[in-house]
């Protein structure tokens, strides 16, 4: 599979005035390769939205390099950051908030588009039927959306523009547990349907377990364990990823079941 992110030794460091800086990205290495699902995984404050930040332009790093399709994002022209910027997109954690409150989903999903200015963009309607929404919720404003509802208009106003990577920061993390097993289905109907990489940032190893092809698990800055999803879970490296693992069996389980029931 050909290679869509290369990052290498990435650190990220946060200045302000009259404070000492704060390293919060270390020094990490990973490639995200095309129809991927990487998870990266760790507590709050572990780095983990910081790299999403980063890749998404909203942060400047402050060392090592992210290569897109091998080329240095730090090297683009004005018009290849506009290119970037409709080949990654991002679903935010707080899906109500993400979502303008004077904006109907109908309004949300066209300023989309024009601002993207993709002639094979694609129209609402087919956008709230990829990501399993009635025309309904086309005239609703967020505040009459449950969350789940909310989401699933995020991820439709993402895909507007014919995305190749999604970075989804945290999605469900908001949800109840039923919820999160039906946009965790989702997110893997979208990869596999639209031919999606995908970055899935998360606090909850139980998240990733069975949606991930690979994955990082984040501490501190820098990446405890990091492989295939399968080899972490079954033969992690790091005493920190133990206790992770050993701290949330019951979730894992529970995830599972509805994830399962969800299917069938």
């Amino acid at each position: 599979m050909n290679q869509l992110f290369t990052v290498n030794d990435l650190h990220v460091t946060y200045k302000r005035p009259g404070e000492k800086p704060l390293e919060a990205v270390k020094g990490v290495s990973f490639v995200l390769n095309e129809r991927e699902t990487l998870g990266i995984v760790g507590e709050s404050g572990s780095g983990k939205s910081t790299i999403a930040k980063t890749l998404m332009l909203l942060h400047p790093s402050s060392g090592g390099e992210i290569l897109f399709c091998g080329k240095n994002v730090a090297q683009f022209t004005p018009d290849e950051r506009r290119a970037y910027r409709r080949n990654v997109q991002m679903v935010f954690q707080d899906a109500v908030g993400s979502l303008n409150p004077r904006m109907t989903i109908r309004q949300a999903l066209e300023e989309a588009l024009r601002q993207t200015r993709v002639e094979s963009a694609r129209k609402p309607e087919e956008l709230l039927d990829i990501v399993g929404l009635s025309n309904a919720v086309l005239d609703q404003y967020p505040r009459e959306l449950s969350g789940g509802q909310c989401q699933r208009a995020s991820f439709a106003r993402a895909l507007a523009v014919h995305p190749k990577v999604l970075v989804a920061d945290e999605p469900v993390s908001a949800l109840d547990v039923s919820v999160q097993a039906r946009i965790l289905n989702l997110l893997r109907d979208l990869r596999r349907n639209l031919d999606l990489a995908v970055i899935l940032i998360a606090h909850d190893l139980a998240v990733v377990r069975n949606v991930c092809d690979r994955v990082c698990v984040m501490h501190k800055g820098l990446f405890a364990d990091h492989g295939q999803a399968e080899e972490v879970f079954a033969r992690p490296k790091s005493e920190y990823t133990r206790e992770l693992l050993a701290a949330v069996p019951d979730v894992a389980r529970e995830l599972a079941r509805r994830n399962k029931s969800c299917c069938t």
